[in-house]
């Protein structure tokens, strides 16, 4: 059965780290470009990061978290992460992770629209 399944989000203040964790089954994730997305209340889903495939030579980032985000591959564990420091009150939501339409690109950009598989999201909560 193919899936994607998110964890690691919680309940973090301002100024602390999260590593989120995207994890396949029923495919091999470094098949495809990964992207990580986050969507809070009353907003769009908007892209965060995302890796591309085969060992993830390329990685991009939303201006917003340049700097402080940083995504990777764990093709044992079949696995993409998003480590997230210096988190701030705007970075809250639903995060989810999605497959990118078509293998072996070699690129990737983090718009949803070329993304086609996605998880169920995990809550992150900024809050002092």
């Amino acid at each position: 059965q193919l899936q994607l399944v998110e964890s690691g989000g919680g309940l973090v203040q301002p100024g602390g780290s999260l590593r989120l964790s995207c994890t396949a089954s029923g495919f091999t994730l470094d098949s495809y470009p990964i992207g990580w997305f986050r969507q809070a209340p009353g907003k769009e889903r908007e892209g965060v990061s995302c890796i591309s495939d085969r060992g993830g030579s390329m990685t991009n980032y939303a201006d917003p978290v340049k700097g402080r985000f940083t995504i990777s591959r764990d093709n044992a564990k079949n696995t993409v992460y998003l480590q997230m420091d210096n988190l701030k009150p705007e970075d809250a939501g639903v995060y989810f992770c999605a497959r990118h339409f078509r293998p072996f690109t070699g690129i990737c950009w983090p718009s949803k629209e070329r993304y086609d598989f996605w998880g169920r999201g995990t809550q992150v909560t900024i809050s002092s």
